[in-house]
């Protein structure tokens, strides 16, 4: 019983501070989430994390909320989950309803659009970290097929402004064809 309420305040503590200092949502969250549930306390796998950051993106609701929800039930069950996303709500709440009180004041001020453009790079440098794991897993793949869809999927959105949203659907399209090729062809 003891163990499980450290594991309860260290996933609360943690996802508290993931949720504190990770700032452009989404994606930005997994890099936090690999280094203190994957690295520090090895929970799961990094094969985990990707295969949960694909479920939290398609899953309705904000990406950071659902990845929390979902790494801290995998940590702890069911109320690592409740725990994690209290915890991944907690900033966002406190840090809105501060700026939302005094909008006004930060509306024109330019030290605070400074600090901003200053944590865009900080996101920038994240995403680049985040898309280099993802790519080096797919590479490990040793497969072709996911091989290609990495520079595919660059070129469809920069070069020809193919949105996102479909690019993903067609992807998601194409890796279940190939699921149910596999097993066809095993049977």
């Amino acid at each position: 019983m003891k163990e499980r309420i450290k594991i309860y305040v260290w996933l609360f503590i943690s996802n508290l501070f993931i949720s504190a200092f990770t700032f452009g949502g989404g994606y930005i969250v997994v890099p936090m989430v690999r280094r203190f549930l994957v690295v520090k306390k090895r929970y799961f796998s990094e094969e985990d994390l990707i295969n949960m950051a694909a479920v939290a993106q398609s899953a309705p609701g904000a990406i950071a909320i659902n990845l929390s929800a979902l790494s801290g039930y995998k940590a702890a069950g069911i109320t690592g989950a409740l725990i994690s996303c209290v915890a991944a709500v907690i900033p966002p709440l406190v840090i809105l309803a501060f700026i939302s009180t005094f909008y006004k004041a930060f509306v024109g001020n330019t030290v605070i659009a400074a600090i901003l453009k200053g944590m865009e790079a900080g996101v920038a440098a994240l995403m680049v970290d985040l898309i280099m794991n993802m790519c080096s897993l797919i590479l490990k793949e040793k497969s072709l097929f996911l091989s290609a869809m990495i520079p595919l999927a660059f070129t469809a959105n920069f070069l020809w402004n193919i949105n996102v949203a479909m690019i993903l659907f067609f992807c998601c399209f194409l890796c279940v064809l190939r699921v149910f090729y596999k097993k066809e062809k095993r049977i």
